[in-house]
């Protein structure tokens, strides 16, 4: 998961926080807009592949100037 940092100005989720308070849903407070980017890795471990996603979203996955990331590993099914 990809988003902008919370000091980033976010155009899209203020216009979509915006477009749904005028539609009716007034107790939206904010939106955030961000990528899904969904990877399968043949890894030895978890560990493995923790290690390999964090090198992936710094190097070229994330923005690191203006963005943050977080992810989820499930295991293969």
């Amino acid at each position: 998961f990809v988003f902008y940092k919370d000091s980033v100005f976010d155009p899209q989720g203020n216009t979509l926080a915006d477009s749904l308070r005028r539609v009716g849903f007034a107790q939206v407070k904010s939106v955030r807009v961000g990528k899904v980017i969904d990877l399968e890795l043949d890894s030895e471990s978890q560990n493995d592949a923790h290690r390999d996603l964090e090198k992936m979203c710094d190097k070229l996955l994330a923005n690191p100037v203006i963005e943050e990331f977080r992810f989820e590993i499930a295991a293969a099914k």
